[in-house]
């Protein structure tokens, strides 16, 4: 029972912590010039301030920090034995996944204010999936070979990082998904025993439900690269954490549109990296379903593959 309310305290906490958040990164968004002007197949006719990806950070640093202190100050030999059996024998990993949150972040940030070349970008992207890699959260498959789990695992992470960067189309779709996902993976490691990380997972599902009414149905405020990177990231490494890729945590909706973009792009010999109106979102769209119905449509199809994936547990 205990455990359960952690769950819940987590998940609620980094809820509220991102949506108080978001009206300060607003204001900051607008005077730094992080914004989302209209134009060529924009759907927004003002400018939007891409305050989403430092909103759903906010609310889950902020959280945890809180989470901490409490444990810290109502239960110290608690926090001491939670410690010894478990944070310290994630510690690496716990601050290679933080620097890796804030590397993508600022990727993200860079290509929102000026954007980068997709060379720049990947790199970038690549160095933090190896510096998550380094730290031991790696794919391995079966497979025993560190050269060939180093790949995987930057590749599972590029993939699932530029999947939720496609996807981030509409309003709330790419949230919406990243918090459905989020929510999945932590009641699939919590019925797992993998405590700590199932406690992440609903860190970052309340952060995304936070910031979620800013974004959905209308936007005040865009998830921006910065938040679609940062989600991706997230849930490509809370799907490596409990232990490698298995069918349990199955390819993300995101991953099937971006395959399905790139391969539509390459047989027109259009650069895959150009956005256009071709994702599954659009695709309902054209078929006579508003924006938010196609977007509703999407989450329903995403919580019926992660009941699958939980049901195969």
């Amino acid at each position: 029972m205990i455990i359960v309310i952690i769950y819940l305290a987590a998940c609620s906490s980094a809820t509220l912590a991102s949506a108080l958040s978001v009206p300060w990164w607003r204001r900051w968004c607008l005077k730094s010039g992080a914004i989302d002007d209209p134009g060529h197949r924009k759907i927004h006719s003002s400018p939007i301030p891409l305050a989403g990806g430092m909103a759903v950070m906010t609310g889950i640093l902020a959280s945890l920090l809180a989470g901490i202190v409490v444990a810290t100050t109502a239960s110290p030999s608690s926090f001491a034995g939670l410690f010894e059996y478990g944070l310290s024998v994630r510690a690496v990993q716990l601050l290679s996944l933080t620097a890796g949150a804030f590397g993508m972040l600022f990727i993200g940030l860079r290509d929102d204010k000026a954007e980068m070349t997709p060379l720049i970008k990947f790199g970038g992207q690549l160095a933090v999936a190896l510096v998550v890699a380094a730290a031991g959260m790696r794919i391995t498959i079966f497979v025993h070979s560190v050269l060939f789990s180093y790949a995987m695992t930057a590749l599972w992470i590029l993939t699932v990082v530029n999947a939720f960067n496609f996807m981030d189309n509409m309003n709330g779709l790419c949230a919406g998904l990243g918090a459905i996902g989020a929510g999945w993976l932590g009641l699939i490691a919590a019925f797992s025993g993998q405590y700590l990380v199932a406690t992440m997972a609903f860190l970052v599902t309340g952060a995304l439900l936070g910031f979620l009414p800013f974004n959905f149905p209308q936007a005040t405020a865009f998830l921006g690269d910065a938040g679609s990177h940062l989600t991706g990231y997230l849930l490509a490494v809370l799907a490596i954490l409990p232990h490698y890729y298995t069918r349990k945590h199955p390819l993300p909706l995101a991953v099937l549109d971006m395959a399905w973009v790139v391969l539509w792009r390459w047989k027109r010999g259009k650069p895959f990296y150009i956005g256009d109106t071709n994702h599954l979102s659009h695709r309902l769209v054209r078929c006579g379903f508003s924006r938010v119905q196609a977007v509703v449509i999407i989450w329903l199809l995403a919580m019926g593959a992660g009941a699958l994936a939980f049901l195969l547990q």
